[in-house]
C-alpha cells in the first residue's frame, strides 16, 4: 500500500463509499447525493489546491482504497487539519493506519508544521476506537476560529499531534527496555497552545515520589549517567529535546531515545544507565522515590555486574 496523487480511474471507488450508509453515516457532510461527475470534478480542482493537500491511499495494484489529506494547510501557524475516509473493504486491514502515520511524517517532516488536529463525531465508535488503540490523546481548548469550521455540529471530540511526539506508538509498542516498562504519561493536548502532561505518585507510578530532579544546559553529545541504584526507584523522561537512553540490566544493553515528554521509563530494580544528549539543551527529568543518598548509589561498573550476580542468588 502507499499513497499517490488522485487519478481520473479512482472516481468510480470513490463514488462507493460516498453512497455506503455504512461508510458515511457518522461524517458531517451529505454524500448520498453525489454522483460520478462531482468524484470527477473534485479529482481535477485537487490539482489546483494550495490550502489542502489530498492523497489517494491504493493497494499494490494501484486500486483506490481511500482518501488521506491535509486541509486548512497554515504554514503561518503551522498547524493543518487531518481527515481520512477509507472504502469498507479496506477497513480492518491497516490501510488507514498506514495512511495516517504517512501523512503525518508529510506534515512534520516535509511541511514543517508543527501541529496536525482533527475531530470526530462521538457517534463514531468505529473511529474513537481506532484513535484509542493508537495511543492519540483528545485536545482541548481548540481556537474559536478552528471550531466556527463546526459551529453547527455538536459532540465533537477533538484530538491533536505535535511535531516531535510518538504518534507511531513505536516506543509503546516496545512496553519494556532492559527490564524496565515504558509507560504513558497522561497528557492533555491543544492546538496551537501546546500539551499538559502529568502523573501522579501511587496512581500513576508505583511509589511516592519524595524527590524530583532535572539535568539541563548540556551541550550536544555529552554522555551523563554511569551508575546505577541499589534500592532506588524512578521515572525519567525528557520534556524537551532529544536524549539516548542506555540501559543495562547486568544481561543485555538496550537503547531507547527520549523526545516524547508524554512516555517515561520506569526503572524499578538496579539498572546502569548513560545517557546521550542528542540536542542542545534538552532536559532530562527525574522522580525518585527517596531522598538524596550516596550510599545507594553505584558507580563502578564491574561492582554493579557483581552486585546483580548476589541479589540474583
Amino acid at each position: 500500500m502507499y499513497l499517490r496523487k488522485f487519478e481520473q480511474k479512482d472516481a468510480v471507488y470513490m463514488l462507493e463509499w460516498m453512497h455506503d450508509k455504512e461508510v458515511t453515516k457518522d461524517l458531517a457532510a451529505d454524500f448520498e447525493k453525489k454522483q460520478l461527475k462531482d468524484a470527477e470534478e473534485f479529482i481535477i480542482s485537487n490539482r489546483q489546491e494550495l490550502k489542502n493537500l489530498h492523497l489517494a491511499i491504493v493497494s499494490d495494484t494501484d486500486e483506490y482504497m481511500g482518501t488521506v489529506s491535509l486541509k486548512n494547510i497554515d504554514k503561518y501557524a503551522q498547524n493543518a487539519e487531518f481527515a481520512i475516509i477509507v472504502r469498507k473493504r479496506a477497513m480492518g486491514k491497516g490501510y488507514a493506519r498506514y495512511a495516517m502515520m504517512e501523512i503525518l511524517r508529510i506534515a512534520f517532516e516535509e511541511l514543517e508544521l508543527n501541529c496536525v488536529y482533527w475531530c470526530v463525531s462521538k457517534k463514531n465508535k468505529r473511529a474513537l476506537k481506532f484513535y484509542e488503540k493508537h495511543g492519540f490523546h483528545e485536545a482541548l481548548d481548540i481556537a474559536d476560529r478552528i471550531k466556527k469550521r463546526y459551529e453547527e455540529i455538536t459532540d465533537l471530540k477533538w484530538y491533536s499531534v505535535l511535531s516531535g511526539d510518538d504518534y507511531q506508538n513505536k516506543m509503546l509498542e516496545r512496553k519494556m527496555i532492559a527490564g524496565c516498562k515504558i509507560i504513558s504519561i497522561k497528557t492533555i493536548p491543544t492546538v496551537d497552545a501546546g500539551e499538559l502532561s502529568y502523573f501522579e505518585a501511587i496512581q500513576d507510578i508505583p511509589f511516592n515520589i519524595k524527590r524530583v530532579y532535572y539535568i539541563s544546559k548540556v551541550p550536544e553529545g555529552v554522555r551523563r549517567g554511569y551508575h546505577a541504584h541499589k534500592k532506588l526507584k524512578q521515572l525519567l523522561f525528557c520534556p524537551y529535546g532529544k536524549i539516548q537512553l542506555i540501559l543495562d540490566d547486568g544481561n543485555r544493553k538496550e537503547e531507547i531515545i527520549l523526545s516524547d515528554p508524554s512516555i517515561g521509563i520506569l526503572i524499578e530494580q538496579p539498572i546502569w544507565r548513560e545517557m546521550l544528549w542528542l540536542e542542545k539543551d534538552s532536559v532530562l527529568c527525574v522522580t525518585a522515590s527517596d531522598f538524596y543518598d550516596e550510599s545507594d548509589y553505584i558507580r563502578d561498573y564491574q561492582e554493579f555486574l557483581k552486585f546483580r550476580y548476589c541479589i540474583k542468588k
